[in-house]
């Protein structure tokens, strides 16, 4: 067998070399659109993360299995695929402990105003103080804040559970209807938006969720609100959320957004109070651990399927 790996930069450092266990294993780290057919040309397996596999690559390859090193498969014709018989693999629940870890680094990065105050030691303010501490900035607990959470998934429901343990009073909105849960009520996205401290998103990005949370959901927000988004990018407005951060105090934490790499243009380098909000490049899902975890499972797939 021979197979192809993609886009191997956006797994970082993990040792790849087990997949040599199969046959031959080729890696790149980037791959454009123009290299696909000629990269994949002569692959009997195809890993991607968000290389796009689409009719034209499966009808001028003769590829067998497409590995998704991911849980989204919308970089893959799945229909096209399965009316030409190949196999696709993608990987679920991973990630889960390291999206929920980021979503608290980010809460309490505002909360406890740690830009601020690790700039002013590091600054040698601290050696100039003529007393022990620094208050100039308020921080804040979150207990007994009330913690709203749209979408109750696996990782949503995480959320929750650790919010509890934090002494937050958790409320939920199942933006499918089909999440359930006797742990926590269920409450209308009016009712959380306009009741919650802290909101945290972990939907998924559909018809029904883009622009979820635009200008007149922000304006319900209370004043000294945050509201984070480690869901997908689209589901808040990037533009009625960075025009509300000058206008109100609100407080925001992004991991994602509508296009990824950041734009140039993007609303939020115009922000002026760039204190009231935090923004990471997409990496709540890629702790160490949960990139050897996906590297462990997709392997798995490769083996299930040699030996079906």
């Amino acid at each position: 067998m021979k197979i192809v790996c993609l886009d191997a930069d956006t797994l970082g450092d993990i040792d790849l070399s087990k997949f040599n266990d199969f046959g031959e294993f080729v890696t790149y780290g980037i791959t454009s659109d123009s290299q696909r057919l000629e990269r994949l040309k002569d692959a009997d397996i195809v890993l991607t993360n968000k290389v796009i596999i689409d009719k034209y690559i499966m009808d001028n390859t003769n590829l067998k299995l497409i590995c998704v090193t991911a849980t989204g498969t919308n970089n893959i014709d799945m229909e096209y695929a399965k009316t030409k018989g190949i196999a696709v693999k993608n990987v679920a629940g991973y990630s889960t402990n390291a999206v929920v870890q980021q979503v608290f680094a980010s809460l309490f990065y505002l909360t406890n105003k740690m830009r601020y105050y690790d700039d002013w030691v590091k600054s040698g303010e601290w050696i100039k103080s003529p007393i022990f501490t620094n208050v100039s900035k308020n921080i804040y607990e979150i207990n007994p804040k009330r913690f709203g959470v749209i979408g109750l998934g696996t990782i949503g429901l995480q959320v929750a559970r650790i919010a509890k343990a934090f002494g937050c009073d958790v409320v939920y909105y199942s933006t499918s209807g089909k999440n359930n849960s006797t742990e926590f009520p269920s409450v209308s996205l009016d009712a959380l938006l306009k009741t919650c401290d802290i909101v945290s998103i972990h939907c998924a990005l559909n018809d029904k969720t883009k622009n979820l949370i635009d200008t007149n959901e922000l304006e319900k927000l209370k004043d000294g609100a945050i509201i984070m988004n480690f869901g997908r990018g689209g589901i808040v407005n990037e533009t009625a959320l960075s025009k509300i951060l000058d206008e109100r105090e609100i407080y925001a934490a992004l991991d994602v957004l509508e296009k990824e790499p950041m734009s140039a243009d993007n609303p939020f380098i115009k922000v002026k109070n760039r204190d009231r909000f935090v923004i990471t490049p997409h990496i709540a899902w890629a702790t160490y651990d949960a990139r050897v975890k996906l590297m462990d499972l997709v392997y798995k797939n490769i083996q299930d399927f040699l030996k079906a």
